[in-house]
């Protein structure tokens, strides 16, 4: 399993007419998390497309649990279970910093395709060498 946690604080534009974070852009924190996620184990998106491949978003699901308002600081927690699989999948929970209270919690399912011919594609070589020491051979 590989976890991953990084913070982003709500701008004032992440906010609609109610002054709390409008639910689209919690889609835009789970992508923060998620690029951080992988960048943090050496897998950019610019290094995934630089080898010729895209993850495309396939799936997605969110629980809002508590609003997160202007100027909160927010904690992105993203988390990959299950290396071999024909997608990614990520669960990430959202949490407000200065209490830890868990606000939002969702998931994103992705699928590997080939930029030559955006075909689907099992995970490639480079991303499974990457990642396979942190899982548990099962």
């Amino acid at each position: 399993m590989i976890t991953f946690k990084t913070e982003i604080r709500v701008r004032y534009a992440d906010t609609d007419q109610m002054g709390i974070v409008y639910n689209g852009k919690y889609l835009e924190y789970f992508e923060v998390g998620r690029t951080e996620l992988l960048r943090n184990f050496g897998l950019a998106y610019k290094t995934v497309e630089d080898e010729g491949y895209m993850l495309p978003l396939i799936e997605t699901g969110l629980k809002f649990k508590k609003p997160a308002v202007y100027d909160d600081l927010l904690e992105v927690e993203a988390k990959v279970e299950k290396l071999i699989s024909p997608t990614v999948h990520i669960e990430y929970k959202i949490f407000r910093k200065v209490d830890n209270e868990l606000l939002t919690e969702g998931f994103t399912t992705h699928v590997f395709t080939r930029k030559s011919d955006n075909k689907p594609s099992r995970p490639p070589g480079f991303y499974i060498d990457k990642l396979k020491e942190h899982f548990e051979e099962k």
